[in-house]
Order: C-alpha cells, then structure tokens, then sequence
C-alpha cells in the first residue's frame, strides 16, 4: 500500500473518531468465536478501530492488532487502556507486506478488507482446529458505490473457495457482502 492509502486511512478514521461513540464489534465475530483456551491467540487483520481486537481481548485471547493506519491504532490502543485490557500487540503494518508465520492463531477476523494475495498466508497463519471469520463486500456493492474499485470486491462463491477444504461452518452471501466462518483441519 501507498503513502496515498495511509493518508486515506488516517483521514477516514480521524473522521469516524469524530463522530463519538466507539463501534460495537461485529456481530459475525460474537456468534461464531469460540471461548479462548489457555494461551489462545487472535488476529483482526485490517482492524481498523480495533472493535474486534477489543471484544477478543475481552474474551481472553492475546490479539494482534494489524492495520496501515496509525490514526485507527492509536484510538484502538486509548480504547484498550481505557477498558484496562493489557493482552493487544499494536502493529502499524503495510498488508502488502507482512508476513503472518505459520500455525500462529487460534481466531483470525478480516472484515471489509480484501487481498487475495493474503489468502495463502491467512490460511497458513492458523492452527489446526481454528477457525477463520471472514466478512468483506462483493461484486454487488458497485449496485450502490459505482466508483468502488472491483479488484477488492468478491465474486459470487468466491469466499468459500479460498477455504474448500476446511469445515465450512457458515457461509452467506447477502445483498453486497460475503461471509465466511471456516475451521482449519487438524494436523493429522
């Protein structure tokens, strides 16, 4: 990503932080995370304002929190000491260059972010027996924003592609979003 991204990340969440109330975590997240066992560990990639990153840490997993705005991490980490939460690893990264390691988390949520070149590093970021929750927009979304860019909208059935072989726990595919839940399998 570019100083330009940067720049429009930063000035995106300035705005949204300007709005007051810090947002609630994603409903998909509540319904399909599992109670943490001892030393789990989570990922929210692209975290934004870091609701999810919160709500985990809340749960009891150690989060890594990941995303290219400065801005969106320093409100997440407010947040988190605010809330007293001590267990959130901050990482100001570039997506098109981090490199994840392999069997390294027990949850991993992206939520309206989408690099398909991410996809084999997501997949191998996971432990055997954690899941994904994955929820980003597809093709329809140029239905109501026309100028969105398709290269970072998914096709119809894309999603659960990039998890075939996993449990597929829950799928959908809704006006012009896409989610996924999906559990790796273990390592036999």
């Amino acid at each position: 990503m570019s100083a330009h991204d940067r720049d429009h990340w930063d000035t995106t969440y300035e705005r949204r932080i300007g709005e007051g109330r810090f947002p609630p975590p994603d409903p998909l997240l509540l319904q399909f995370t599992p109670p943490p066992e001892a030393d789990a560990r989570a990922l929210d990639l692209a975290a934004g304002l870091g609701q999810n990153s919160l709500w985990l840490a809340e749960q009891g997993y150690t989060v890594d929190v990941m995303d290219i705005s400065r801005v969106a991490l320093n409100h997440a980490y407010d947040e988190a000491m605010e809330r007293r939460l001590r267990t959130l690893n901050f990482y100001h990264v570039d997506l098109d260059e981090v490199q994840l390691g392999t069997g390294v988390y027990d949850v991993i949520c992206v939520f309206r972010f989408l690099k398909r070149e991410l996809m084999p590093q997501l997949r191998a970021a996971v432990r055997p027996g954690g899941r994904i929750v994955y929820q980003t927009f597809n093709i329809h979304r140029l239905d109501t924003m026309p100028d969105a860019n398709p290269d970072y909208l998914l096709q119809p059935g894309e999603l659960p592609g990039y998890f075939a072989d996993w449990r597929l726990v829950y799928h959908a595919e809704r006006g012009n979003t896409a989610q996924v839940v999906a559990v790796k399998p273990d390592a036999r």
